[in-house]
Formats: structure tokens, sequence, C-alpha cells
């Protein structure tokens, strides 16, 4: 089921949450395929001390592909990400 908004700037700065629950941060950008007309990604301004900021450590940021988004309203619910084990990172 495709999410669709009314305009971009809808989505931006938007405060995302996993479907558990968890912080991640703030929507900055977009990511688009102009040939298909849809959504690539989107891109996670991570907060410090946020699940996603304490994931990726010193980052400011991380690309998340659209697929991953469940819901978009007053707030942005992508699926739960867990990190990698400590050797691959």
């Amino acid at each position: 089921m495709p999410i669709t908004v009314k305009d971009i700037t809808d989505v931006l700065n938007k405060d995302v949450f996993t479907d558990k629950g968890y912080y991640c941060g703030k929507i900055s950008d977009l990511e688009f395929d102009i040939s298909r007309f849809k959504v690539r990604s989107i891109v996670i301004a991570t907060v410090k001390g946020s699940f996603l900021g304490d994931m990726v450590g010193g980052k400011k940021g991380i690309i998340v592909p659209y697929p991953m988004v469940q819901s978009i309203g007053d707030v942005v619910i992508i699926k739960h990400i867990t990190a990698p084990p400590p050797e691959e990172r």
C-alpha cells in the first residue's frame, strides 16, 4: 500500500520512530526515483542519545529505504532496525 502526502514539505522535519517505539531523529531529506515518480529513500538526521544515534555513532544521519516506512502522519513510523554484530561495523 503506497503512502501518499500532498506536499514533500509535509514530510521534512517530522519525528521518526521505529515500530517498537524507539525515537530515531527527524527526516532531513528524501531521495527520489524520478523515472518512476516514487520516493526511493528517506534521510534521517540522527539525534545524540536516540536509538539510531547510538547505533551509528558519530554519523549525522542514516539513509533508510522507503519500503521500510510503515506510516506517515503526525510522526513517521519505520520498521525496527537492528545493529550488525560489532565485528561487522
